[in-house]
């Protein structure tokens, strides 16, 4: 691995001499670009430091403790029950507790390492791991320190607990990291000297290091800042002895009560707004386990925005180069680390999603530099994060205006493009394997997601909904079908890990942010080999790529081409079995679904066969189908198949027919409610339909998207009537939406509803006992 293009950070050629620094990776990034050497980090030396890191955790876990009075992890000195360890005993330990993957407790006080604690345990631990006496280049860089973190910030007090950083000092504590304050008065400075190199080192500093950028820009709620003062003002006067130190304690007591109960406030307002956010009718809370995460309720946004305005008020020449290579620098050589060794460790930072959260946030984010040298990096770091930090992660993009989030989603097709341009695929690297094309695809992922949360939301699937009425009368026909019918009904949309933590499935969306065609790439989706997709994607391999997992991605071209291999892929095993049962069973050899059929009676010769088919041998269906006209010669490749189709559609939506009306407005059809046939007609024209697409033949048939929902076990809702009657559907919300007292004046509307038939004949219903001559009030009309 190696560092980004171009230096590391310009500042530090301009004041080398200085004697102001802002820490170990600004000093490597000065060292690096006088030197001119990239820096690198093998993969044996990123695993021994993550393993140094973990060991560091237990070491402070056995001799300082969590912080918790109730503990009872017996490997905690906060419990009491470690007992006195001298400092190689405790090391040993750690390596001891380390291998058995012993439990580690949750941080609740803010704690920093002694200097002493610091130097013996860095040159013990890195004699343990890589074998020498001292510790390697990078292993006491603040910048890939999981324990560091978890030591310095509480997780219910991160940062704010803490006195924050003067504007006045050239220098950054990383525990505190930036504030708007901090970064507009060194803008102010710059201009002022007209040197922007001090800028240039705070954002190295806090761009580069992810404690700094995890608790840059937390929010500081009343009681911290009330504790903050407490603690500046008690240690002022302690030399005076103004207060005793049972008096200065007690007070530091009824402040964290304090801050307590403002959290657990925060808390309870957050998991309310997702009440509130939940479809009605939905059982399942969405924001369950989210409402008291310190992650989703910690960065203060506005203050995230405030300052991005002002920074690129300044000019981009002076800071772009400095910002764009301290991220790369973060997400390549410290967060890409940890993610690839300790991914459950990194979950358990607090506020670990702020990071993502301000990256995105910049303004930067549709720049040509931006999308080629920062987007890569960025993108596979999100993709390699937990589930539930990219729900969180999706959460909060979720909340971002509509063309917010479409200029994103077009900075990831940029991406795209230009890898599919700039990288030459051979046959054992192809699309599949450019982790910059894979990765971004992932992070549109949460962004398709986040469209369909941040927009309107229909009624929940049909299984989150309460049973059917047992009460109700069932169907007067018998459908000979019933049996097949049923299993596949039961048989529930396929569900994503990412959309049951948000609560939500893609089923549920009704008007999205961005419209779900905007999020298909023709680019991808043509220089695609589907063939090899759909091998990857049967396989079911994590260690490959399959775009079939996310479909959003894909044109419905090149989806439906998908969907033939897996067809082609049935019928040929159907045909296989075929031959096998012959030969082994003496079975008559049959690999084909023949149907004979007349053309005068096309419709009654192939539905009484296909019903015959579906109740002897329902698995026969599943066969390349092969159609012959009776007294014609002929045979069929594909034409007689296709001519088949035509032929029996084009009768079966005849008007004449009578099975289904057809709306002039809409020009799609529905089904006919006075139709005298029963279901079990109708669950032959649903296997007609069915064959036609099985065996890759396009039909001219037009169905409302409420039909594709039902198919779907998702049930319509009124704003599905909008795409098969608009007229009536706007005449139903102008009604709605009338608020005066004289609505029934105004519409004169009764609860008697008058439609035609197939036939042209005027028909009337009554929704209620005697609705004609009940009128529709601002009382009854949600009724």
């Amino acid at each position: 691995m190696s560092s980004p293009q171009g230096s590391p950070d310009p500042a530090g050629a301009e004041e080398g001499a200085s004697n102001e620094t802002i820490g170990n990776e600004e000093e490597a990034g000065a060292q690096s670009e006088q030197g001119g050497s990239s820096w690198p980090q093998p993969q044996d030396t990123d695993m021994k430091r993550a393993a140094a890191q973990l060991i560091e955790k237990y070491y402070f876990q056995l001799t300082v403790g969590c912080g918790n009075a109730h503990c009872d992890n017996p490997n905690c000195a906060s419990s009491g029950k470690v007992g006195t360890l001298t400092s190689n005993e405790a090391a040993g330990k750690a390596l001891q507790l380390c291998a058995a993957r012993a439990r580690l407790c949750e941080v609740v006080g803010a704690k920093v390492r002694r200097a002493s604690q610091s130097l013996t345990l860095e040159a013990g631990v890195a004699s343990s791991v890589s074998g020498k006496g001292h510790s390697s280049a990078s292993g006491n860089t603040a910048t890939c320190s999981l324990v560091q973190d978890v030591n310095m910030a509480s997780v219910s007090t991160p940062s704010s607990a803490l006195p924050p950083l003067s504007p006045m000092v050239d220098g950054l504590n990383t525990a505190t990291g930036l504030t708007e304050e901090t970064l507009v008065h060194t803008i102010a400075e710059c201009r002022s000297s007209n040197n922007y190199a001090k800028l240039r080192r705070l954002l190295w500093a806090v761009f580069s290091n992810e404690i700094a950028l995890r608790h840059s820009f937390i929010q500081r709620s009343e009681p911290v800042e009330k504790k903050s003062e407490l603690l500046v003002r008690n240690k002022s006067k302690d030399n005076e002895g103004a207060q005793s130190k049972e008096e200065i304690r007690a007070q530091e007591e009824d402040l964290d009560k304090d801050l307590d109960s403002a959290e657990d406030t925060a808390c309870e307002g957050e998991a309310a707004a997702c009440a509130e956010a939940t479809p009605e009718g939905d059982t399942k809370d969405p924001c369950k386990d989210f409402a008291t995460t310190p992650n989703s309720t910690a960065l203060d946004i506005s203050e995230v925005r405030r300052a991005y305005a002002a920074l690129f008020e300044c000019p981009e020449a002076e800071f772009s180069s400095t910002l764009t290579n301290a991220v790369v620098q973060l997400l390549s050589d410290s967060l890409g680390i940890q993610l690839r060794v300790y991914k459950d460790a990194f979950s358990a930072i607090p506020n670990n999603i702020n990071i993502f959260i301000i990256l995105l946030e910049s303004p930067a984010l549709n720049t040509t530099d931006f999308i080629e040298g920062v987007m890569p990096s960025l993108c596979r770091t999100i993709g390699q994060l937990p589930e539930r930090d990219q729900a969180h992660l999706t959460r909060h993009l979720a909340s971002w205006e509509a063309p917010r989030l479409h200029r994103l989603l077009e900075s990831l097709h940029q991406l795209i493009t230009i890898r599919l341009l700039t990288t030459e695929f051979i046959q054992d690297f192809t699309i599949n394997d450019e982790e910059a094309i894979t990765s971004a695809t992932q992070v549109m992922k949460l962004l398709f997601y986040a469209s369909i949360l941040g927009g309107k939301l229909d009624t929940p699937l049909l299984r989150d909904l309460p049973a059917e009425d047992p009460s109700l009368e069932p169907s007067t026909h018998e459908d000979p079908f019933s049996s097949v019918g049923k299993d596949w009904a039961a048989r529930p949309p396929p569900k994503d890990s990412l959309g049951s933590l948000l609560g939500i499935h893609v089923l549920d969306a009704r008007t999205p942010l961005v419209p779900l065609s905007e999020f298909y790439d023709d680019f991808l989706s043509d220089q695609l080999e589907m063939d090899r997709d759909f091998a990857l994607y049967k396989a079911g391999s994590s260690d490959k790529f399959s775009f079939l997992y996310y479909p959003f991605i894909l044109t419905p071209a090149t989806k439906a081409l998908g969907l033939y291999y897996d067809n082609r892929i049935r019928m040929y095993s159907e045909r296989r079995m075929s031959i096998y049962q012959q030969l082994i069973e003496g079975m008559a050899a049959n690999p084909y679904l023949k149907l004979r059929v007349r053309r005068d009676h096309i419709i009654d010769d192939a539905l009484v066969e296909l019903e015959m088919v579906a109740l002897d041998n329902p698995g026969d269906l599943k066969k390349q189908m092969v159609v012959e006209f009776e007294g014609e010669q002929g045979i069929d490749e594909g034409g007689l198949s296709k001519e088949f189709f035509q032929l029996i559609v084009e009768q079966i939506f005849n008007p004449d027919y009578a099975m289904f009306c057809f709306n002039n407005e809409s020009r799609t059809f529905w089904f006919n409610p006075n139709c005298f046939e029963n279901d079990a007609q109708f669950t032959l024209v649903g296997i007609v339909l069915g064959l036609a697409i099985y065996n890759n033949v396009i039909l001219d048939v037009h169905f409302p998207p409420v039909m594709y929902k039902k198919l779907c076990s998702k049930p319509g809702s009124f704003h599905d009537l909008r795409d098969w009657n608009t007229t009536l559907y706007r005449s139903l919300v102008e009604l709605l939406e009338y608020e005066g007292d004289d609505l029934e004046e105004v519409f004169m509307q009764t609860f008697r509803v008058g439609y035609q038939d197939v036939f042209g004949t005027s028909l009337t219903h009554d929704l209620k006992t005697d609705g004609d001559n009940i009128l529709v009030s601002q009382a009854s009309k949600h009724v």
